[in-house]
């Protein structure tokens, strides 16, 4: 049975949108602006460009570029090959990134200017890399030397590619830290990527005359696939940028009179913040969506009195489901503050306690999802994905409680990860850096409250007797082996690290001690 006429890929999304709205603008980023027509012929190139090169079904390619025009038609172009995508955190360090590199088995690895040479170090760590592709940036530059530029790409042939894709195959493995030092891959396949699509479009009301700025990394799945994804596929007007700084934001959200924008609670309050809030004309703005960390109620209470005509969503989720799971509606910001809402469309979510018993409302369990959005595997750990689908459900290792009207509210993380800023920080592989000083007897790394970051990443170390360790050696020493971003924020002493009788590290106990360790000292 012919399987070409029901396909419905990635790769078919843009075409289809580029039917529906062809001369409705797509993407603009900088001076560069595409219309759904333009953007569409111009995967359908990139894609016989790539092929030209000998990418195709299956094989992975890496991006290590900040937000633009490009990133966004590398993503649809490799979809339409059935190729690979593999989104890498620029913040990361050459060493960081050469695993992801090495463990994807990566062929080629596009960049951009800013990131050429971490990625030049990183693809010479004993990678598979065996081409590097410049991509243009949101500020006009020239290619870098070596690489082969983004244009050259760009084959004559405009006609759709003729591969045919399995909407179960892979499109994308994108990797998140967990306890263990070495991040793992999520395989998402284009079905689990366009089921999540349809989740964010119906829960987040993401609609075709949406003018969507698009400011967070796109390597993360938050920005590239609940809102770059889900707006092409309605046909919205997309917006992209690489910086996330409140001048740059405010002015792009007066000048392309922007009605929809995610970000972390980090930036609602930088914007909050910024002196030229109040003279900037936000008129136009009337979604807003945060994730990645709980909004502080005082904070989500003055959006509301500065942003009247705004309505906000919580979007909570995790890089396994695509990443959706979870969403508090406007209706339900200040009724249910804190929460994480209920269950999102195509996700089916309990809380369960060790035994996979359903938790009585109050009480604490894991949440634990059932979804087509969910990823296929961990990448070359049949191990680890055993085990997260133990019980015929996907155990998301966070925990949470739910109330009497099924609302969840996450008050702990089973994997013990940190979210700073948005970003992921797993303890351990923070630990085990500085228990590569040779001071070092203990070390226990925790998150903390803090006023900018939401949590900030505090090292406890118990150093060895007259070893005379201070809090400078740490962070330099963090600093020279870890991304900026997993660099705790303070290190304090401490004689010993509290545990239970068994021996196990009472981490709670750190972070009630250190709770207000970020907080400004009293005037």
């Amino acid at each position: 049975m012919d399987t070409l006429s029901r396909q419905h890929t990635l790769g078919d999304l843009l075409r289809r949108s580029a039917r529906r709205f062809g001369e409705r603008l797509a993407i603009q980023c900088g001076d560069v602006a595409w219309t759904y027509a333009e953007f569409d012929r111009l995967c359908n190139r990139l894609a016989h460009g790539f092929a030209a090169r000998g990418v195709g079904a299956g094989d992975r390619v890496a991006i290590l570029a900040r937000n633009s025009h490009a990133f966004a038609a590398v993503r649809f172009a490799l979809a339409r090959l059935g190729a690979v995508l593999v989104p890498v955190n620029f913040m990361l360090k050459e060493q960081e990134a050469a695993y992801i590199l090495r463990h994807a088995g990566a062929r080629l690895l596009c960049v951009d200017s800013a990131l050429a040479e971490l990625g030049r170090q990183a693809a010479r760590l004993d990678t598979r890399v065996r081409e590097m592709v410049w991509l243009p940036a949101e500020e006009p530059g020239a290619p870098e030397p070596g690489m082969v530029p983004f244009e050259a790409l760009l084959a004559a042939d405009d006609a759709p590619p003729t591969a045919e894709v399995d909407a179960r195959a892979p499109a994308q493995i994108i990797y998140t830290s967990g306890t263990e030092s070495l991040p793992k891959g999520a395989v998402l396949s284009h079905e689990a990527v366009m089921w999540q699509y349809v989740s964010c479009i119906v829960e987040g009301e993401i609609a075709q005359d949406d003018r969507i700025l698009h400011s967070l990394p796109l390597f993360h799945c938050a920005q590239l696939d609940c809102f770059l994804g889900p707006g092409i596929y309605v046909g919205a007007a997309n917006f992209i940028t690489a910086r996330a700084q409140p001048d740059n934001l405010l002015g792009l959200m007066q000048r392309h009179r922007i009605s929809s924008f995610f970000a972390p609670p980090t930036i609602w309050i930088s914007l909050l913040r910024s002196p030229l809030f109040d003279g900037t004309d936000l008129g136009a703005l009337r979604k807003g969506y945060y994730g990645a960390s709980i909004m502080p109620v005082e904070v989500l209470k003055e959006m509301g009195r500065r942003l009247t005509a705004v309505r906000f969503w919580n979007f909570y989720g995790q890089t396994e489901i695509a990443p959706l799971a979870t969403v508090l509606k406007p209706e339900d910001q200040l009724r249910k503050p804190g929460s994480a809402g209920r269950p999102a469309l195509n996700v089916e979510t309990r809380v369960v306690d060790d035994a996979g018993r359903e938790v009585a409302p109050g009480e604490v369990g894991e949440i634990v999802h059932r979804s087509p959005q969910l990823l296929s595997e961990y990448y070359l750990d049949p191990e680890r994905t055993a085990s997260a689908f133990e019980g015929g459900w996907f155990h998301s290792g966070d925990l949470a409680v739910v109330d009497e009207e099924g609302y969840l509210t996450i008050v702990d993380r089973k994997k013990d990860m940190i979210k700073t800023g948005g970003e992921n920080v797993a303890s351990r592989e923070v630990e085990e850096a500085i228990y590569r000083l040779p001071q070092v007897s203990e070390v226990a790394v925790v998150g903390v409250p803090h006023p900018r970051w939401i949590e900030a990443v505090i090292a406890v170390v118990v150093p060895k007797p007259g070893s005379g360790l201070c809090e400078a050696d740490v962070i330099a020493h963090c600093q020279a082996h870890l991304a900026g971003f997993k660099v705790p924020k303070r290190v304090v002493f401490a004689e010993a690290l509290p545990k239970n009788p068994s021996g196990k590290l009472l981490k709670r106990d750190l972070r009630r001690q250190f709770e207000h360790a970020m907080e400004p000292p009293a005037a």
